[in-house]
């Protein structure tokens, strides 16, 4: 069987969830994954952004990585979304491609696509979760299969907790931490074996 197709989609402003789908890739690439990693469309104005430097920075820094497009949603067996909390929800940059991707929707490409999510925020119970469940929200909408971690390995507690998905707390040089990467590849190397198992059964029909 071919190898899982997995899209890394995600919003970053100060780089936290940047660094999240680096660490989410490297995983991905060590489990056999085809991988692309891809942002979504920056939403801010200029001006905004010219106001913080580290924000200025990280989108300097990332002008070449490929944006996110329906083909890619396509194109993937398997999604793996992250982003910061914006108020207990899923930022306005995310909700605005997800908003684009009616027509494949409508189209049934949605249908079976395995998914999991992560998050930021500024603090430790700063929205992450509900940002999550959030996104799942739309989700559910797609017919699409949720591989939330769950309590599924040590490295969750270590990290936090969280059953949705791995969820940092900002900081704004964006780094994030070990106990964080752990559980970040521990998600994606899940997320991938469900999409297997998924794949495998669609193949044998």
């Amino acid at each position: 069987m071919a190898g899982v197709k997995l899209a890394i989609i995600y919003y970053s402003s100060t780089g936290t969830n940047y660094r999240m789908a680096l660490a989410a890739r490297d995983a991905a690439v060590q489990a056999g994954a085809e991988v692309k990693v891809l942002k979504v469309p920056e939403l801010a104005p200029e001006s905004a952004i010219a106001q913080n430097p580290a924000w200025k920075a990280h989108v300097e820094a990332t002008r070449d990585v490929p944006t996110a497009t329906a083909m890619d949603i396509e194109w993937a067996d398997a999604l793996l979304f992250s982003v910061p909390t914006r108020f207990g929800n899923v930022p306005s940059q995310m909700k605005q491609f997800i908003d684009t991707l009616g027509g494949l929707w409508a189209q049934g490409k949605t249908v079976n696509k395995v998914v999991s999510a992560m998050a930021s925020a500024q603090n430790p119970h700063g929205g992450q979760e509900a940002t999550i469940l959030a996104l799942y929200t739309t989700m559910f909408h797609w017919g699409a299969i949720i591989a939330a971690p769950g309590y599924t390995d040590p490295v969750l507690f270590a990290a936090g907790g969280n059953p949705y998905g791995t969820s940092v707390t900002a900081v704004e040089s964006g780094e994030i931490d070990e106990k964080a990467i752990a559980a970040i590849q521990h998600q994606t190397r899940r997320l991938i074996t469900v999409a297997q198992w998924v794949k495998a059964g669609q193949a044998q029909g």
